[in-house]
């Protein structure tokens, strides 16, 4: 952080309530004075409702959306973007330049590690090629072709998507034929075992600071709602070697993989370059992600502690609400 930008703007702040408060206890931590800003499309957001100030942008696909953010960091002091859903990872990646003109750091990786975690294609493509452990994975007409050389059930997803949209556990050949006229679906071997997430962080080197991993228990509109930390060595190593072998990569990764508890086989099936809904198990684990990217901008002595998190901490989700008088919602 520069110019005395001690501001965090959470973007696509959404249902972000948790993140922002990790945000907000980790200022008060640094005892920097900073407060955690955030924007949205509407101001029908939960954490717009509880960020020290709120705005609304454009949508990020929209051409104004990085000027409008660009103009509000400017303006109003803010020494970290952190972004927090796919969509507008692309925009915000290619304009990290910018942003580090005017003394504001994005938390996101460079371009090509979004392009890889942005499509299914190119995460099992790299993932291949750089000798990670993964599912096969093809077009559905080639699929199709040979079903044979397939063992179903098999799971269809579309290449562009995220949170389980579109993704179906096909049982055969018949049920997939209806998918060959959708667009951008692949179809992958259908991993078994424990379902697994992992929070990296990423220091400004390129090295990994951290890695927690996560075992889902139950999964609710594809976010984690019930879930549990799990220290394991090995999977903990594939993640850091993942981490450090994407290119320019930085801020918060969440690798998804299965894990076989029998043969120990893993298979990782998706890279998000930001941070992941279940992340405040992490923290509350011990795992203080947003302090440890704060001291490392602000330059102070890191309080950094890897794998000191808490082994076997369950996360049981309930729902909460924000009430707000519907004058608030006047803009």
């Amino acid at each position: 952080m520069t110019r005395g930008r001690h501001n965090v703007l959470v973007s696509s702040a959404g249902r972000r309530v948790s993140l922002l408060e990790h945000f907000r206890e980790s200022i008060a931590a640094l005892g920097t004075g900073g407060r955690v800003l955030a924007t949205d499309i509407s101001m029908f957001s939960s954490a717009f409702h509880r960020a020290d100030e709120a705005f609304l942008v454009p949508r990020c696909t929209s051409d104004e959306f990085v000027p409008k953010l660009l103009a509000l960091c400017d303006a109003h002091d803010v020494g970290l973007v952190v972004p927090t859903i796919d969509t507008e990872l692309a925009a915000l990646a290619a304009a990290r330049e910018q942003f580090l003109a005017i003394g504001t750091t994005v938390a996101v990786s460079g371009p090509a590690t979004v392009a890889i975690g942005a499509d299914k294609v190119a995460t099992n493509a790299w993932l291949v090629e750089g000798g990670f452990p993964t599912v096969r994975q093809s077009d559905v007409a080639s699929v199709l072709a040979d079903p044979g050389a397939w063992s179903f059930p098999v799971v269809a997803k579309p290449s562009a998507g995220s949170a389980s949209i579109g993704v179906h556990v096909v049982e055969s050949a018949d049920e997939l034929q209806p998918l060959e006229a959708a667009a951008g679906y692949v179809v992958e071997e259908r991993a078994t075992g424990d379902e697994l997430s992992i929070d990296v962080l990423v220091g400004a080197s390129g090295a990994v600071r951290d890695a927690v991993v996560r075992r889902r228990i139950e999964v609710r509109g594809g976010e984690v709602s019930k879930g549990v930390t799990v220290r394991d060595p090995e999977v903990i190593a594939l993640a850091v070697s993942l981490g450090e072998a994407l290119p320019d990569a930085y801020g918060v990764l969440t690798v998804q993989l299965f894990l076989d508890p029998i043969d120990r086989t893993m298979r990782v099936i998706e890279i998000n370059p930001r941070f992941g809904g279940g992340f405040p198990l992490a923290w509350q684990a011990g795992a203080r992600f947003p302090q440890w990217m704060l001291e490392e901008l602000e330059g102070v002595p890191s309080t950094c502690t890897p794998a000191a998190w808490r082994d076997g901490l369950v996360m049981l989700r309930y729902d909460d609400a924000v009430f707000v008088d519907s004058s608030d919602l006047e803009r």
